[in-house]
């Protein structure tokens, strides 16, 4: 699987965007999605540059959550920016990127990609509930580097 365009299909592509939805139907958050090839970079700090080209780090609360992929690389780094950082357990992340692991080891990219955007948008709205004034300030359409 060394290509973008071959590690989910479009179909798959459209669940995980419903997943944003669902998962951001409740809460101020922002969630995200970027998959691209590889990266020369520490996937981590690469994780960190996509944050702030998407502008996930101008989120009013600084509650985006950025999932990023590198398919070729077989890499993949979960980022929350500072607002649900601070509030999350320590091992909230490390946690959650398991469950994902869980299921990308079985070869279900997609199942493995919703239930980590499902898992982020309950931390979410426990931390940052929806209200009436609340505006989608993201995408929440998969990016592609």
């Amino acid at each position: 699987m060394s290509k973008v365009e071959d590690f989910l299909s479009k179909e798959e592509e459209q669940e995980i965007v419903e997943a944003i939805r669902v998962a951001e139907k409740n809460t101020s958050g922002e969630i995200r999605v970027h998959i691209e090839k590889t990266t020369s970079k520490v996937p981590f700090d690469r994780a960190l540059e996509v944050f702030h080209e998407l502008k996930m780090d101008e989120t009013q609360l600084k509650n985006g959550v950025l999932f990023y992929f590198a398919v070729a690389d077989k890499n993949f780094i979960i980022c929350g920016d500072k607002g649900i950082n601070d509030l999350v357990a320590d091992d909230f992340w490390d946690c959650t990127k398991d469950k994902m692991s869980a299921q990308f080891k079985l070869g279900n990219f997609k199942q493995g990609i919703v239930e980590g955007i499902l898992n982020a948008g309950e931390q979410l709205k426990k931390h940052f509930p929806w209200s009436a004034d609340d505006t989608n300030e993201l995408s929440n359409e998969i990016s592609k580097g």
